[in-house]
Order: C-alpha cells, then sequence, then structure tokens
C-alpha cells in the first residue's frame, strides 16, 4: 500500500464529516472480514486524516449490518491507531435535552447477532475494557468542546442497543436502572475491537432525541434534524481535538494486548 495513502487518525460517523478533511483519495481495503465502507483520505493541520461512513454511501446500511470487523480491521491497516467516532444517540438521563454533546466514559452492550471479537480461534483473548474509552482521546474531545464553547457532558454510560428499531418505554426505564445515560446502535463493538487491535477510541455523541417513554413518540426526522444542526459544531470539536492530540501516544491502549492472551 503507497504512504500517501497512509494515515494515523480516522474518525468513523455518518456522512458530512468527510468534508472536514478535504479528503482527496478514496481508498477500498480488503480484509479478511469481507468488504469495509469506503474510507477518504485528506488532511487536517498537516496530518494524513481518514474519514469512513459508518453505514456506508447513503447511509445504506442499517446498524445491525454494518461490517464493524471490516471497517476497523481496514483503518488499522491503513495506518490508523487514534479513531474519533460520532454516534447519534437518545437521551435517558433527564438532563439530557436533544443537541446536548456527551463523550462516554463507559458502555453496556446489548447487543445481540454482531460478531464483537477478532480473536475466535487460539491464542484464546480476554482484551481488558477496565476503562474502554482512550483517555486522552476523550480528554481532548471535552478541551475542543469547552474551547468552541459547547457544552458536552464529560461522564456518561452508553447502552448499545441492536436496532434497527428504536427502544420501548420499558426497556428506557430498565436502562435508566442500569445506570445507562445514552442510548444508541452503532457504539458496540466498534470501540471492542478497536481495542482489540490497541487502537485508541473515543466517542463524541450528539442527543438527538429524548429515548422512548421520556416523549411522546420518535422519529428518523428528528434525528436528520438535530444532526444537521450538530453537524458545524461537532465538526469543530473534531478537527479542534485532531489538532490539539500529541503526535505519541502515552496512554495504555497501545499495549492492550500484552497480558490479555492465555499462552
Amino acid at each position: 500500500m503507497k504512504t500517501s495513502k497512509k494515515a494515523s487518525v480516522a474518525i468513523v460517523g455518518g456522512s458530512g464529516f468527510e468534508s472536514l478533511t478535504g479528503a482527496t483519495q478514496l481508498v477500498r481495503v480488503g480484509t479478511p472480514y469481507g468488504i469495509p465502507s469506503a474510507i477518504q483520505i485528506g488532511e487536517i493541520a498537516g496530518r494524513k486524516v481518514a474519514f469512513l461512513a459508518r453505514h456506508g454511501s447513503g447511509h445504506k446500511t442499517p446498524p445491525h449490518r454494518v461490517n464493524f470487523r471490516a471497517n476497523i480491521f481496514a483503518l488499522y491497516k491503513l495506518g490508523v491507531r487514534r479513531v474519533f467516532a460520532t454516534n447519534a444517540v437518545g437521551g435517558i438521563s433527564e438532563c439530557l435535552e436533544p443537541g446536548d454533546l456527551v463523550v462516554p466514559h463507559d458502555f453496556i452492550d446489548f447487543t445481540k447477532t454482531r460478531r464483537a471479537t477478532f480473536y475466535d480461534d487460539a491464542p484464546v483473548t480476554h482484551v481488558d475494557m477496565s476503562q474502554p474509552y482512550c483517555p486522552e482521546i476523550r480528554s481532548a474531545l471535552i478541551e475542543a468542546a469547552n474551547s468552541v464553547e459547547e457544552k458536552a457532558w464529560g461522564t456518561s454510560v452508553l447502552a448499545c442497543t441492536e436496532g434497527p428499531r428504536y427502544e420501548t418505554p420499558a426497556e428506557v426505564k430498565m436502562l435508566r436502572v442500569l445506570g445507562c445515560d445514552i442510548v444508541g446502535m452503532t457504539g458496540v463493538p466498534e470501540v471492542v475491537l478497536a481495542r482489540e487491535l490497541e487502537m485508541c477510541y473515543a466517542s463524541l455523541c450528539y442527543v438527538s432525541n429524548k429515548a422512548a417513554g421520556l416523549q411522546e413518540h420518535q422519529t428518523v426526522h428528528e434525528l436528520t434534524e438535530i444532526a444537521a444542526k450538530k453537524k458545524p459544531a461537532i465538526k469543530q470539536v473534531l478537527k479542534e481535538a485532531i489538532v490539539s492530540l500529541p503526535k505519541k501516544r502515552s496512554c495504555t491502549c497501545a499495549h492492550a494486548l500484552e497480558d490479555a492472551r492465555l499462552r
């Protein structure tokens, strides 16, 4: 693979964010896990940045059919070691309002059918998830939000559900009892797969609506409307966070496999 198509940082999210990098190259990467979404390569402040639309071009792939393993492995092959994700979520905590930005620090996985690991065979590998999201990227996102005067909640537990349907009021009540603050359909297994490849990963979520039972009904129109309104702010936060990242990683994400394998 040509050096010009390498990138150390990636943004994974919905369509529209590719303009942030001024993407000039379109890259197709083969993986042992199938065909990933197309990846665009551009630059932010002189740093090569890859952009991957999680749901594919035109948002055609529903959340339960996203090939998370192919997407993350393709980024890894390109040299990416730091991933900034964006995710639309529903607000479970009553203090959250549509349009709020959230940087989760933990998650609970309620998905059912997704291939959630690269390690189906020997050596048996148990990756540590005591700190699921990279502290360096989380700090960069929170500080960047503050610098552009955007309110961002710095601690939050994300519940990831299978989709593509929305959750029921009873399910949301259960999630609240379990300590979840936000709920979405795309955060897991993406974060786990990144850790299994010793990649840094954190998410900048935006609340698109209050979860079921906290408002009368939920519509896709509401999600897209909030996304359109928040996109400029999210782009600015991502740009500031990427610019502020030190070039060398000093977190433990890069050593996640050191004591994870049975020998």
